[in-house]
């Protein structure tokens, strides 16, 4: 690997005796691990990730695309080093009912936000490039979690949410060092300009998005690089110009994860992931600070209509708002439905709360984040297993025939897994796998 020589002297300057073992870790394979969504039991091999209950490394890295459980969300693919995330919001996240993930595509932080966040928890995931953005709110779909807007918005757009968020994660924009391995282009893009230009960026994000963050609220801070100055000295900016004191994390059983006196690092010869970095801070309370409301009729121009009328039932233990927007009709929990009228109106959404179906004449069409969502009750509609043969069909949109099927909206299974809908006709069957979604490779 052919480093550059001011990154060789600098991480020399870091590391000091531990170099060696660095550059020769950067030489070997990286690891393959995922995530496991808690939509069903699946235990894919007997190797945990030690900071992440729900985290297993893979022996291989198999064809994802091939696998039909990857497309119904049972596992999100995510490096190791940063499901590191898990110990900060199991420690200082579990009263926070307002949560912002910054820069979220293309989804890591946000699917593991969504499953250790309490279940009173809103979650805004929000990605400032648009495209990455459709890529975001397909994995969140997938993930199956119904408390979370998917929002394309720059971080000055939240300064009008004055004091809003319990605890927001930035997972900052960074100059990619710990990709090194996984990612050997990127070692050409590097140069010492382009770390200070990313460390700049990172705190022009920071000041933009700060005043959203409650007095005595969590910053989540986290990048995927080695250098000081994107990590301890923005870390040390944000305390002294911001206002904030650091707080630690119990890792005890960690021995390999480096403390500094800012965070916490991941270095590939010590850990089994890519380089990472991570702090967690508490905003100075200074009281004088509040959520100022947005002055806006919340209920203006908002048709809500009974979910009666729908050929399907949601979790019965809590009480949903169905909303017509343009004849695509959402569900809210009800007691979070001010939080989201007002995040609607503020934010550019591109997904809330849970698309559950569309309204053409008299033809209601079920949502495939409706197929997909923990919040479906399987068994208030009719469903069909499909073979693997006939899943990867499916899963690239093309035609079914089920004649000893019922006709009708079916929801599709692999392994008693949703994947999606199909209308069954008779002699065919009319595919409504989201063509965004399909799967494109020849399998």
């Amino acid at each position: 690997m052919n480093l550059p020589s001011t990154f060789i002297e600098r991480t020399q300057n870091l590391l000091k005796e531990d170099y060696k073992a660095f550059v020769e870790a950067l030489s070997q394979t990286p690891p393959t691990s995922i995530r496991v969504n808690n939509k069903i039991d699946y235990i894919p091999s007997e190797d945990k990730v030690d900071w992440c209950d729900s985290g297993y490394y893979l022996k291989d890295r198999p064809l994802f695309t091939a696998d039909p459980l990857f497309h119904a969300g049972v596992y999100y693919v995510q490096e190791a080093s940063s499901m590191f995330l898990s110990k900060a919001v199991k420690q200082y996240f579990q009263s926070a009912e307002t949560v912002l993930d910054l820069c979220a595509a293309p989804g890591g932080k946000s699917t593991l936000l969504t499953q250790y966040l309490s279940e009173n928890s809103l979650l805004v995931s929000n990605e400032i490039i648009r495209s990455r953005a459709y890529i975001l709110a397909e994995n969140i779909s997938k993930w199956g979690n119904p408390n979370v807007i998917v929002s394309n918005n720059e971080p000055a757009d939240f300064s009008k949410l004055e004091s809003f968020f319990d605890a927001i994660v930035v997972d900052a924009p960074c100059s990619g060092e710990g990709m090194f391995r996984k990612d050997p282009d990127s070692i050409n893009e590097w140069s010492e300009a382009n770390v200070n230009l990313c460390a700049e960026r990172q705190r022009n994000i920071l000041t933009d998005v700060w005043d959203a963050l409650k007095p005595g609220g969590v910053l989540v801070y986290s990048t995927c690089t080695y250098n000081r100055a994107e990590n301890e000295d923005n870390v040390n900016w944000i305390c002294d110009e911001l206002g904030a004191e650091i707080l630690p994390l119990n890792i005890d059983t960690n021995k390999d994860i480096v403390v500094t006196e800012a965070g916490y690092r991941f270095f590939p010869h010590r850990t089994k992931g890519e380089g990472f970095f991570l702090s967690v801070l508490r905003k100075f309370d200074d009281s004088t600070s509040f959520f100022k409301p947005i002055k806006a009729d919340l209920k203006k121009g908002t048709k809500f209509v009974n979910q009666n009328e729908f050929p399907f039932q949601l979790d019965s233990s809590k009480n949903w708002l169905f909303v017509d927007d343009n004849n695509f009709v959402r569900a809210y929990e009800a007691e979070k439905w001010s939080k989201f009228a007002l995040l609607n109106k503020t934010l550019r959404c591109i997904e809330s709360g849970l698309l559950v179906a569309e309204i053409k004449g008299k033809d209601i069409i079920p949502a495939a984040q409706l197929a997909l969502s923990k919040a479906l009750d399987d068994n208030s509609v009719s469903s069909v297993e499909l073979n693997y043969e006939m899943a990867i069909t499916f899963l690239k949109k093309e035609a079914l025939v089920l004649p000893n099927e019922p006709k009708g909206y079916l929801l599709v299974k692999y392994k008693n897994v949703a994947l999606g809908w199909i209308k069954n006709i008779g002699n065919r069957c009319n595919n409504l796998y989201p063509n965004n979604w399909r799967i494109r490779m020849n399998l």
